[in-house]
């Protein structure tokens, strides 16, 4: 069985020039256990690589357990250069939402 980042956690981004910010905030603790384990910079990587993304950085914040996501060179030159819809990148965190997990019991 397969689990969406979406049932384990709420997430938030923004931007900074070219740079996605995505923090991923787990529910509970069993939450945080699963997407410590699984939610892999690799990962984010394949969900926005169709955007142009270049790396992805992991960093873990325990007391909050969240996770934050650094995503370079997605935002299509940043807010004062981008022609989409949504420059600052505010929706995009609907995307690390969307991956779907191994089951990790």
């Amino acid at each position: 069985m397969a689990i969406r980042v979406y049932d384990l956690a709420h997430a938030r981004s923004g931007d900074k020039g070219n740079t996605l910010n995505v923090a991923v905030i787990a529910y509970d603790d069993e939450s945080w256990r699963i997407l410590r384990k699984e939610l892999t910079e690799e990962r984010v990587m394949q969900a926005y690589m169709h955007l142009g993304a270049k790396s992805v950085v992991r960093y873990e914040v325990d007391s909050l357990k969240a996770l934050n996501f650094v995503i370079h060179d997605v935002l299509a030159g940043g807010v004062t250069r981008s022609l989409r819809i949504d420059p600052h990148g505010k929706s995009l965190s609907a995307l690390v939402l969307g991956i779907v997990l191994p089951a990790a019991i």
